[in-house]
């Protein structure tokens, strides 16, 4: 048992990219073609993460010429260069699966405001917390 964690281990990435479901990323994957290789770029929203450890996989949907295109990639695989993320997605379900029947403007995910905190942490901006922003930043 332990030889398979170990093995697994080897497998893993030291640092995976930082993304969640919702967001809309650019996966750089690479294409090996006879003897060359490069690197194609796919960007689509994220609308599902599936499984745990070495076997983790994210589903990428996009629109290519009004078909709807969804392709699924291991985490860790070594053909992965780089996740970039395009636009964080504010969203409230872990699988985006009703983004399929939409069309249009209806396929849209409301985008995440991020407001930097004093020590660089990330603190997404609330209805609350942005009227608080906004009142504090008039009394200066």
């Amino acid at each position: 048992m332990n030889e398979i964690k170990a093995i697994e281990a080897d497998q893993m990435k030291k640092e995976p990219d930082k993304f969640k479901v919702g967001d809309t990323v650019k996966v750089h994957f690479k294409i090996i073609e006879g003897k060359t290789e490069r690197v194609q770029v796919y960007e689509g929203l994220v609308i599902a993460m599936k499984n745990s450890k070495v076997g983790k996989t994210f589903t990428v949907r996009k629109i290519s010429y009004g078909v709807g295109v969804e392709r699924v990639f291991p985490l860790h695989s070594p053909r992965i260069v780089k996740v970039e993320v395009v636009r964080p997605g504010k969203v409230r379900r872990a699988k985006l699966y009703y983004i399929r029947e939409k069309i249009g403007k209806g396929a849209k995910i409301k985008e995440l405001i991020i407001k930097k905190g004093s020590k660089g942490a990330h603190v997404p901006v609330t209805g609350a917390t942005a009227a608080a922003v906004g009142s504090t930043a008039d009394a200066e």
